[in-house]
């Protein structure tokens, strides 16, 4: 996998995760920096110039510094629970498909502390290296669990007393149902929202409470509401 862009590179080297290779561009001090941190770990270092970096980026917004790694490690739903606090918030992921989105949820998870994401194998966004650079090195730090089913994901959940609430625009408003304890909050896709028949597994429905004109929101920026009222409820810091 290739990781883009000083904040992520600078996460993944915190991390601690093995880097192959990684090239910077020739005099941006923090780029040649990271890629001298990186060199004293094992990594090969390769020092370049920007007309070479933008030919082998894949983001276009390479920031001076490219870093080859290992594909990204998915979790299991079992592992994403593992070592939570007392109260976890697990965000579910129904048919996302643009990269941009998948990016900004996982770097508002951490933000919020959630537990970890959970997305599905087949018709939907993948954990590429637009992800890695959206999420501005989030993806170091928060479980993703890919699953084929995400129904028999939300009924495992269920099954663990997890209480289920999927995001949509007919719900009651967030602020007055009960996201205390363990909750999922189930976000659709960009264009249908939430299946049916995963909003019929769900135990309720939540919206957000809108004054514009424009009846609907981008589902990353709902994500980060949600949380937020999450963290709200449950008083934490």
């Amino acid at each position: 996998m290739i990781v883009e862009g000083k904040n992520a590179v600078k996460e993944l080297l915190k991390t601690g995760k093995t880097i192959d290779k990684i090239c910077a561009q020739k005099g941006d001090k923090v780029a040649e920096a990271l890629a001298m941190q990186a060199k004293s770990a094992g990594a090969k270092a390769v020092f370049c110039t920007k007309e070479n970096l933008d030919k082998i980026s894949v983001t276009r917004k390479h920031q001076g510094i490219i870093a080859y790694t290992t594909d990204f490690v998915y979790s299991d739903l079992d592992d994403l629970l593992t070592g939570a606090e007392d109260s976890r918030l697990v965000i579910v992921l129904d048919g996302v498909e643009d990269p941009h989105n998948l990016g900004s949820i996982l770097r508002s998870a951490e933000c919020m502390g959630a537990a970890g994401v959970v997305i599905g194998k087949h018709r939907a966004v993948q954990v590429n290296e637009t992800v890695v650079k959206t999420s501005c090195g989030a993806t170091e730090y928060v479980k993703v669990a890919r699953v084929t089913n995400i129904n028999d994901a939300i009924r495992a959940l269920k099954d663990r007393f997890f209480k289920v609430y999927a995001m949509d625009m007919d719900g009651a408003p967030i602020q007055e149902s009960d996201l205390k304890g363990d909750v999922c909050l189930v976000l659709g896709s960009e264009g249908s929202g939430v299946s049916a028949l995963t909003k019929k597994l769900s135990d309720a429905s939540v919206s957000i409470p809108m004054k514009g004109e424009i009846a609907s929101m981008n589902v990353s920026v709902a994500a980060g509401i949600g949380m937020y009222e999450y963290v709200r409820q449950n008083g934490k810091k």
